[in-house]
């Protein structure tokens, strides 16, 4: 059975600019995670207090998390990599942070420097830390179907690791197919194990499309009860150290998804498309997600016919309508 309703966790604005060599402005960035509020998305990781000597695109973590205003029943996060990034958050006012680790050594080893079990360690303290301050945690498993060095990963070790998270005080999981090659039987398998020892309200799933499987793989996960997705509008993202990695799935291709199988998400995917479109001229290239490409070509295809109408009134009237309320007025996506 299919739920009535999906909880969607927005990841663009860390997860997806992340990886870009092109440095989106602060305000941009601020204008693009209100644009995502005002589309009815209520949980947003908006950056991460990493060093800005590893990610050049997240420097600005504290003067964009500080400048972000509070918004009844919007929960606003970033994923701290240590103590002295959780400190980094506390200031700027995150009261949700992430923490990232893999089921894999070698990807976690290029990823943040350390081994799992290191990496848990560490965390274990911040996790503390964080806990004490009042500051809830969600945990991220990455490779959790493959690893780019190691290959395959096996369903007990992605188990393992989402138990010692959640012992360290992380009420929700994610799952990551970090370069997006899993199957919907891939997901089956390693749900059906993490069932058996994990409730799935605490899972979700975070899919790459490199593969061009992560909506199947939605499908997969919501037939055996997983209610949470990760998601990036317009399909920003990919990871710097996961080699061939494609974009995360696309916020505005999931919600799309879900609509049409009648299962409500609370976004409109026509202001979430306007979202988009910020990063997307900011970044001066089209975004991969095909829903977007869909509502930009019917939003000009429209402001073409409008043009048009407006051309042929003009010849048979000699001119403008004085006062034409609508000659002015941008088309919005819907």
């Amino acid at each position: 059975m299919l739920p009535d309703s999906v909880r969607i966790v927005e990841v663009g604005p860390r997860d997806g600019l992340q990886n870009e060599a092109t440095i989106v402005p602060t305000p941009s960035k601020i204008e693009f995670v209100n644009a995502l509020v005002d589309a009815g998305l209520t949980e947003i990781e908006v950056t991460s207090f990493v060093s800005p000597r590893h990610i050049p695109q997240l420097g600005d973590a504290a003067e964009l998390a500080g400048a972000l205003s509070p918004r009844e029943g919007v929960r606003l996060s970033a994923l701290v990599p240590n103590a002295r990034g959780l400190e980094r958050a506390r200031e700027a006012g995150i009261r949700r942070i992430a923490l990232f680790t893999a089921a894999s050594d070698t990807f976690t080893e290029k990823n943040i420097g350390m081994t799992v079990a290191r990496s848990l360690t560490v965390f274990g303290e911040v996790a503390h830390l964080a806990l004490e301050m009042g500051i809830s945690i969600r945990g991220y498993v990455s490779t959790a179907f493959e690893c780019p060095f190691e290959g395959a990963v096996s369903p007990q070790r992605v188990l393992e690791v989402t138990e010692q998270l959640l012992a360290l005080g992380a009420d929700e999981i994610s799952l990551g197919d970090t370069i997006g090659v899993a199957a919907p039987t891939e997901v089956e398998r390693l749900i059906e194990l993490l069932r058996r020892r994990v409730p799935l309200g605490r899972l979700a799933l975070h899919f790459h499309d490199t593969s061009g499987t992560a909506l199947a793989n939605v499908v997969a996960g919501l037939s055996l009860g997983i209610t949470t997705f990760d998601a990036s509008a317009g399909g920003l993202g990919g990871c710097p150290y996961a080699p061939g990695a494609a974009g995360n799935l696309a916020t505005e291709d999931l919600v799309y998804l879900l609509q049409r199988m009648g299962i409500h998400t609370g976004v409109d995917l026509g202001r979430l498309a306007q979202a988009s479109a910020i990063i997307e001229r900011t970044l001066g290239r089209r975004l991969p997600s095909r829903q977007l490409q869909r509502l930009g070509a019917a939003s000009a295809a429209e402001t073409r016919n409008r043009s048009a109408t407006r051309g042929t009134s003009r010849e048979a009237g000699g001119g403008d309508v004085a006062g034409d309320p609508a000659a002015g007025t941008p088309t919005r996506p819907r």
